[in-house]
């Protein structure tokens, strides 16, 4: 880092996200992208729109509001939208984290939420996972602080159940509980509707893993129209212009083709079966996931060797160095091809 640096960030360790190859052709199970193509709508209204990018975005995105509630049920003003969700999640912590308001989650999660909370200065309370990797709502309950929860979590893919959030929601109505539904379209329940009942529940939402617009940077947030215009205040003094016209009207054709990637998603979570069942015939261990990528480790090997072999073989899969889950590796679902060459690699690599 310059000598120019402020001395604010001097502990901020960034985030780092999974390999982007550009020297070799690997099967990439490593970042949880999706196997699929963009709806043909939300490319067809993207390349409609090109021509027009001269000409600055809606700020509003009027249009792409009332797609998200023509799905949803919700209300234009229960609704906003940012560059990706990881945008939103940011807005978060700078809109309800402060010195009396820290950042609650638990160890073994999102990386991100610990650089955004280093990043706005903001002080976390860190609770560990249980040994079997579920999260204890018991240590959430009345708390002075603002929640953030990822359901289904990552890397485990372990959701919690609605009833265990609302439980959260129900002892801390003084703080935002922040719920990252990014997977949750690949098995686990939403609780979007929840918002219309508490009005400290703010639900993130990406267009990045169910839709196939990972490349696209799409996110949103559905709450308490007061917890938007808190939000919206701090977009507009940063940039309002957040969502570009080709993003935005692919959102809107993703939005208007949902059918379309509700199937995907049903192959998807097909595939993951498939994989547990076969990963688990080879000896893995694995977590009850519902998200679109499995959790597992090996007794008889370590996660790095599991990692380190695959990539050998073409496979591009995420391993994690902490402590924990030093042992386990995250694996994106791909298509049914994806997943036969996995298993096949497995096997060769666990009858080595």
């Amino acid at each position: 880092m310059s000598r120019f640096l402020s001395s604010k960030y001097d502990s901020l360790v960034p985030y780092v996200p999974g390999e982007q190859p550009r020297d070799r052709k690997f099967i990439k199970l490593n970042t949880n992208e999706s196997p699929f193509p963009p709806s043909p709508l939300a490319v067809e209204y993207a390349q409609n729109e090109a021509p027009n990018c001269r000409l600055y975005s809606d700020p509003e995105l009027t249009e792409l509001k009332k797609a998200l509630c023509d799905v949803y049920g919700t209300k234009p003003e229960r609704v906003i939208f940012s560059n990706g969700s990881d945008d939103m999640l940011n807005y978060a912590f700078m809109c309800f984290c402060d010195e009396e308001h820290p950042a609650a989650f638990a160890d073994i999660t999102y990386g991100l939420y610990s650089v955004l909370a280093a990043l706005n200065r903001v002080r976390t309370l860190v609770f560990p996972l249980r040994e079997d990797f579920t999260l204890d709502v018991s240590d959430y309950t009345n708390i002075n602080a603002t929640i953030f929860i990822a359901n289904p979590n990552a890397p485990t893919g372990i959701a919690l159940p609605v009833i265990e959030i609302e439980r959260i929601l129900s002892t801390n109505p003084d703080n935002v509980v922040v719920v990252d539904e990014a997977y949750v379209d690949f098995g686990a329940a939403s609780v979007m509707k929840l918002t219309e009942k508490y009005e400290n529940l703010l639900v993130i939402g990406t267009f990045s893993k169910s839709r196939s617009l990972a490349g696209a940077r799409l996110g949103y947030a559905c709450g308490n129209e007061e917890l938007i215009k808190d939000i919206d205040a701090i977009r507009y003094s940063l940039n309002p212009y957040n969502v570009n016209r080709m993003t935005l009207a692919a959102g809107v054709g993703a939005l208007e083709d949902d059918e379309y990637n509700r199937k995907n998603c049903a192959v998807i979570i097909e595939n993951r079966e498939y994989t547990m069942r076969e990963m688990k015939a080879l000896g893995f261990e694995l977590t009850d996931s519902k998200a679109n990528f499995v959790f597992a480790r090996h007794p008889r090997f370590s996660g790095e060797y599991i990692y380190s072999r695959l990539r050998e073989k073409g496979i591009l899969v995420r391993h994690f160095s902490d402590e924990r889950i030093r042992d386990h590796n995250r694996i994106t679902i791909g298509t049914l091809e994806d997943m036969k060459e996995l298993i096949k690699s497995l096997k060769e690599i666990t009858e080595e």
